[in-house]
């Protein structure tokens, strides 16, 4: 019986595995959907060569990726490389389509050993589930973005605080730290804001550890905190790999506004962004996450009140609980906010939402008194335990049912962007068109280039090179650049058809 809660657990680790690669596969087709993800790809396949820039290609605008610059003659994405530098092993191994749901199992395992750790086993096993189950966790898990990524090293990074701020520990202290100072500054070469608002509760609490607790847990602190830095510290050196300059932000090479802060000349609002453009930015954010967090609609926060009273008194868990409202404080400083998939800038905060939801339901609950069977006590007891139950075992079929499928259902062909698309280039036919360099004409947006770039590489070799038609001067300019290759025009709007010429 004591090994029940482990087993469970892990079946419902299985279960993530197997319901995240659907979703990769199935509703998001293991194809990019938006700029984030295409920026993504592309440099995965660039890291799996080991290389974090390449030469710009001639007609740098001819070869559209989006987030990804192209300065003082080198092409490189904007986005820190952690995540990439992570997804670009699942690219070596032909299996990139399994590293997110992988992630995603191992996260809802380390929900359920954190809350057990902080509660009980059984508060484990909900939050477990409830992270399982929860529509904002399986939409940001199933695509090419970077959360679930992040929200792995900031669940590793509390489970080694656990151990790191204990008295006596389980496993040797030198492990705590590494795991501990790796995952924070891993975190903060992936989402370097988002490593900051994580890390600046426990910041505080390492503060008041450092003057109330034993010499081997402040030394472990010390640790943890210099290896953390110095990882992070890399963030300047890749900037520096990639642009020459220590202190340039390959944002701002895209984006000149693209900055943290407030001010003139950061975000696109007349006058910069402002704290009434930060309250609306959490305002709307917050509005289309209520419903996402577990499917229940305006009152997914439900519990939220019971965990409060149920963990008022346990110190241990409010530097987790603490996550939430830190990241929400935190992207304020950022000029703009996330909707479609949720809330996503907070995503490395669900773990606070089932922490406290989770231990809500289990102090609702109550326990099933055994005194003075059929007492007035006995009945009360039972009675509060089956209501509970019943409205969470309501609740979780609703969103299972209803919510969860209308809302991933929503996201097929997402933008237009599908498999499909990339079906005439693998015909059985398509090998006699290449080497092929195909010029791509929009007919209804980029998107419509930018999912054919799955059949090709940052290096320009595969068998189509894919080029966003310009203008004459333009694509004779990419011809010049390509000699060997046959030539085609695309259009989208005519799968199946490629001309040897722009059609009239």
């Amino acid at each position: 019986m004591k090994r029940l809660p482990d087993f469970t657990a892990l079946l419902l680790t299985l279960i993530t595995l197997v319901a995240v690669y659907q979703v990769t596969t199935r509703i998001y087709e293991g194809v990019p959907h938006i700029e984030d993800e295409v920026a993504y790809s592309w440099q995965a396949a660039l890291y799996s060569r080991n290389q974090l820039a390449i030469e710009s290609p001639p007609c740098p605008h001819c070869f559209l990726t989006p987030f990804v610059v192209d300065y003082n003659g080198l092409r490189f994405s904007k986005y820190p490389p952690g995540w990439a530098a992570a997804l670009s092993l699942g690219v070596r191994l032909n299996l990139r389509d399994w590293v997110n749901p992988l992630l995603a199992a191992l996260c809802v395992w380390m929900t359920y050993r954190l809350v057990s750790r902080m509660t009980r086993p059984l508060t484990g096993l909900l939050a477990g589930l409830l992270t399982l189950t929860s529509p904002f966790f399986l939409l940001n898990a199933g695509t090419l973005l970077s959360h679930i990524w992040s929200f792995f090293l900031t669940l590793t990074f509390l489970l080694a605080w656990l151990e790191i701020t204990a008295p006596q520990t389980s496993i040797p202290r030198w492990i705590s730290v590494l795991l501990g100072g790796l995952s924070l500054g891993l975190l903060a070469l992936t989402r370097p804001l988002t490593a900051v608002a994580v890390a600046f509760p426990f910041f505080v609490e390492g503060i008041v550890h450092l003057f109330r607790s034993p010499s081997a847990v402040r030394s472990s602190l010390l640790m943890t905190g210099l290896l953390a830095g110095g990882l992070a510290s890399l963030l300047f050196v890749w900037q520096y790999a990639v642009t020459g300059n220590f202190l340039l932000n390959p944002y701002t090479l895209w984006w000149e506004y693209d900055k943290i802060g407030f001010g003139p000349g950061i975000g696109v609002q007349e006058g910069g962004h402002n704290l009434y453009w930060a309250r609306l930015n959490l305002k709307h954010s917050l509005h289309s996450g209520v419903s996402d967090l577990f499917g229940w609609g305006r009152i997914s926060w439900l519990f939220l009140p019971f965990g409060f009273i149920a963990l008022r008194r346990r110190k241990a868990v409010w530097a987790a609980l603490a996550i939430a409202p830190s990241l929400m404080l935190f992207y304020m400083l950022y000029w703009i906010g996330a909707q479609l998939y949720g809330p996503r800038y907070y995503f490395e905060g669900l773990i606070s939402a089932t922490l406290l939801t989770s231990a809500g339901i289990v102090w609702l609950a109550g326990k099933l008194s055994a005194i003075e069977r059929y007492s007035r006590d006995w009945w009360i007891s039972r009675l509060r335990f089956a209501l509970t139950c019943g409205i969470v075992f309501f609740l979780i079929v609703c969103n299972l049912w209803l919510y969860l499928p209308a809302r991933l259902g929503g996201m097929v062909h997402l933008y237009g962007s599908s498999r499909q698309q990339l079906l005439p280039f693998q015909s059985q036919n398509a090998a006699d068109l290449t080497p092929a360099l195909v010029f791509v004409h929009r007919q209804k947006n980029w998107r419509e280039y930018a999912t054919l770039l799955e059949l090709s590489s940052p290096y320009l070799d595969t068998p189509f090179v894919f080029v966003f038609s310009r203008s004459d001067e333009d694509n004779q300019q990419v011809m010049r650049a390509f000699p060997g290759r046959k030539v085609w025009h695309y259009y989208p709007d005519e799968p199946y058809r490629f001309y040897t010429a722009p059609r009239p």
